[in-house]
C-alpha cells in the first residue's frame, strides 16, 4: 500500500481557486478510480474532482465552504501499487453546473511575481485575486469599491495604473462600504449558508447591478401569426417523421440573432479594466435556465447558423443537461447576448439583471389570448411582452428601442425570419 496526496488539479480558463461545495467521500471511505470525490465551485462553473485511482480515503483536507487553491493538498488517499502520478490532464476536473457565466478568463501572463502574503481576509473574486497575484499586489492593501468592500479587477487595474505596488489609497467617495450589520434569529428560524451555485448568483447579479447601470425598455407583442406558424411547422414536421417539437424559444432566438446583426453593439461584452467595448463576431446566445439549485445560462453557441429544428434540439438538449448538472465548461461561457424566458410563469413584464459582462439581456414574458386594437376592432388576439434591460454606459435608450422593435418585426411577420436566415 502507498500513500498519494491528491492535490486540486487545474479547474481550466486560467482559474486558480475555487470553493469546496461538497464533499462527497468521508474519512474511510473507499472510492473507485473516477468516482467524484468533491464538488468545487468557480467563477466559470462547478465541477466534479474525480479520484486518480482506487484506494481509500485517510483524509479530506477543507470544509464545506473553504476556498481551495489549484495544486492544493485536498484528499490523502492509500493507494495499492505505485503512486500516481498527478499531471495536468489526469484527475483533471469536469463541468456540472454553472451560474449566469462570465467572460472566459485571459490566459496566464503577467510578471509571474507572487503577491505578498496577507492574513486580513479580502472580499474577493477568484479572477481578481489571480490578477493581483500575477502584478505582485496584495489585495489587503487594495480599497475595495464593491460591495461590502469587495476588490474589483477595476481596482486592480486603478492600483496599477497608479504605479503602486503595495498600498492603493481609494478617494473618499470611494472608501469601502462598512460591514452590514449582522441579523439576529429566533429559535424557530433556520439559518441557510450561502453557498454553491446559490452563491455564485448572489456574487454575479450584485457585481452586474453595481458595475453596470442598468436600464429598461418593454413594449408588447401581437404574436398571433407566430402561434399559428409554429403550429403549422410542427404538423409538418410530425407529418415528415421527425419528433422535434418547436416551442417559442427557437423562433424568438432567431429574431433576437437578426437584430442583433443590425444593431452589433448589444452583441458585445464590455472590458471593465481596459474600458472597452468588444464588439463579438459571433453570436452566442445565453438561455436562462431554472434548475433545482438556481439559475443557470447555457449558451447556444453559433445561433445563427442554426436552423429552427436545430435549435429546437439544442435548446432542449442544453435545458435537460443544466438540470442534469452535466454542461460542458464551454456551454456555459462564450456568450454574447442572453435571452430569459420562463414560458408561462414569466408574467406581465421584468427588468432581467445583465449577464456581465454582456451589456443586454431579453426578458419574454406569458403569451397569453387579451384584447387588442386592429384597426378600428377591439379584438382577441395572442399577445405577449419582451423587456430589455442594457447597460447605460454603452447602449442608449433610443437604441435600445429601435433593437427591441426589430425583434418585435420578426415575431409579428414570422415569415421574415425565413428571409432573414437566406
Amino acid at each position: 500500500m502507498a500513500i498519494f496526496e491528491f492535490k486540486l488539479p487545474d479547474l481550466g480558463e486560467g482559474v486558480m481557486e475555487g470553493e469546496l461545495v461538497k464533499w462527497h467521500v468521508k474519512e474511510g471511505d473507499s472510492v473507485k478510480e473516477d468516482q467524484v470525490l468533491a464538488e468545487v465551485m468557480t467563477d466559470k462553473a462547478t465541477v466534479t474532482v474525480p479520484a486518480p485511482k482506487a484506494g481509500r480515503v485517510v483524509k479530506t483536507h477543507g470544509k464545506e465552504g473553504d476556498m481551495a487553491k489549484v495544486h492544493q493538498l485536498l484528499v490523502t488517499l492509500e493507494v495499492e501499487g505505485d503512486v500516481p502520478v498527478q499531471a495536468g490532464g489526469h484527475g483533471a476536473a469536469t463541468a456540472s453546473e454553472a451560474p449566469t457565466p462570465v467572460a472566459a478568463a485571459p490566459a496566464s501572463g503577467g510578471n509571474g511575481a507572487g503577491a505578498p502574503v496577507s492574513a486580513t481576509k479580502v472580499l474577493a473574486t477568484p479572477v481578481t485575486r489571480r490578477m493581483a497575484r500575477e502584478h505582485g499586489l496584495d489585495l489587503a492593501a487594495i480599497a475595495g469599491t464593491g460591495p461590502q468592500g469587495r476588490v474589483t479587477k477595476a481596482d486592480v487595474v486603478a492600483a496599477l495604473e497608479g504605479g503602486q505596488k503595495n498600498v492603493v489609497a481609494a478617494p473618499a467617495a470611494q472608501q469601502a462600504r462598512p460591514a452590514a450589520p449582522a441579523v439576529s434569529s429566533g429559535a424557530a428560524d433556520e439559518r441557510i449558508p450561502l453557498r454553491g451555485l446559490r452563491k455564485k448568483i448572489a456574487e454575479k447579479m450584485v457585481r452586474s447591478k453595481f458595475t453596470a447601470p442598468h436600464f429598461a425598455f418593454v413594449e408588447e407583442v401581437d404574436a398571433t401569426e407566430l402561434v399559428a406558424l409554429r403550429a403549422r411547422l410542427n404538423a409538418q414536421l410530425a407529418a415528415a417523421g421527425d419528433n422535434t417539437k418547436l416551442n417559442y424559444l427557437p423562433f424568438i432566438i432567431k429574431a433576437t440573432v437578426a437584430a442583433l446583426k443590425k444593431f452589433p453593439h448589444l452583441n458585445a461584452n464590455f472590458d471593465e479594466a481596459a474600458q472597452e467595448l468588444v464588439v463579438r463576431g459571433e453570436y452566442n446566445i445565453g438561455m436562462a435556465a431554472a434548475t433545482p439549485d438556481g439559475l443557470t445560462v447555457a449558451v447556444v453557441k453559433n445561433a445563427d447558423r442554426l436552423t429552427l429544428a436545430e435549435l429546437a434540439r439544442e435548446t432542449a438538449r442544453l435545458g435537460a443537461a443544466a438540470r442534469d448538472r452535466k454542461l460542458k465548461m464551454e456551454e456555459l461561457t462564450g456568450g454574447t447576448f442572453t435571452i430569459s424566458s420562463l414560458g408561462q410563469s414569466g408574467g406581465l413584464f421584468a427588468t432581467p439583471i445583465i449577464n456581465h459582462p454582456e451589456v443586454g439581456i431579453l426578458g419574454v414574458h406569458r403569451l397569453k389570448k387579451r384584447p387588442a386594437v386592429v384597426g378600428d376592432q377591439v379584438v382577441v388576439r395572442d399577445m405577449m411582452n419582451l423587456s430589455l434591460s442594457c447597460d447605460h454606459r454603452v447602449i442608449d435608450g433610443s437604441v435600445a428601442a429601435d433593437f427591441t422593435y426589430e425583434i418585435i418585426k420578426y415575431l409579428e411577420k414570422p415569415d421574415l425570419l425565413f428571409l432573414a436566415m437566406a
